[in-house]
Formats: C-alpha cells, structure tokens, sequence
C-alpha cells in the first residue's frame, strides 16, 4: 500500500476519531504520545478509526453501541468509560447502551455487564444524566 493511501486513512481517521470521541479527547492522546506509542497511535486511528469506524455500512450510534458491547464483554472497563462519554456525540441514548449491555450479560456474561452497568451508571452522573442517580447493583 502506497504512503498515501496510509496518509489518506489517517486523516479519514482523525476526522472519525475526534468526531467520536471529542477534540479534547483526541489532543490529550497526541499530546501524550512519545517516541515508543506514536507508531501505536498511528495504527489505531489508521486502523479503527481510517479503516473501520469511517467505512458507510453502519451508522455512528451503531458502531458505538456495537463497540460498546464488545468493550464490555471483554472486561475492557477504561475503554468502556470512555465509549459511553463519547455516546454524547454518536447519538446512542442511555436506553440503548442498556439493552445492548443486557445483551451483554446473556451473551458473555453477568459479571461483564454487572460491571459495564456500574460503570454506565458513574460515567453518566459524571455527564450530569439521571441514569447515574439511586443504588443498586449486585
């Protein structure tokens, strides 16, 4: 593959990545890379975000709550965090997050959603959304 077609799914990438997950987001992790995670930083926004989150078959709110399951099954609990903030410019509602985190639990497991939904539910108190609110768990 030509440097290119590597520059051009890198820009598409970036593009897609701060959409997703904000500038501020996006800066932070630039600004944090060095010499030993900048070629890591290149593959995963060529990669997921210039290979795969940009391609047309599936909406953002899709990827999102696609992503967002995936993270979830696999324990993935900082990952998780961060996907459910940036549902705030994928457009995926709490409500969907929830039936895609029960899925989740038939599916992988009830501790990895156990522990998804406890993390929804501090994630989304920390954007100011009710779903945080009350007790619960396990």
């Amino acid at each position: 593959m030509s440097d290119g077609a590597n520059e051009d799914r890198f820009a598409k990438g970036m593009k897609v990545r701060r959409s997703v997950l904000g500038d501020a987001h996006v800066e932070r992790a630039t600004a944090a890379a060095t010499d030993f995670d900048r070629d890591f930083q290149a593959f995963i926004t060529e990669g997921a975000w210039g290979s795969v989150w940009s391609r047309p078959g599936l909406t953002p709110r899709d990827r999102s709550l696609i992503t967002l399951a995936l993270l979830a099954a696999a324990g993935h609990d900082e990952e998780v965090a961060m996907h459910l903030r940036a549902t705030a410019n994928t457009g995926a509602t709490p409500e969907e997050v929830k039936e895609a985190l029960l899925h989740v639990a038939v599916y992988a497991g009830v501790p990895y959603a156990n522990r998804a939904f406890k993390i929804a539910k501090r994630v989304y108190a920390e954007m100011g959304g009710e779903v945080g609110v009350g007790g619960g768990g396990r």
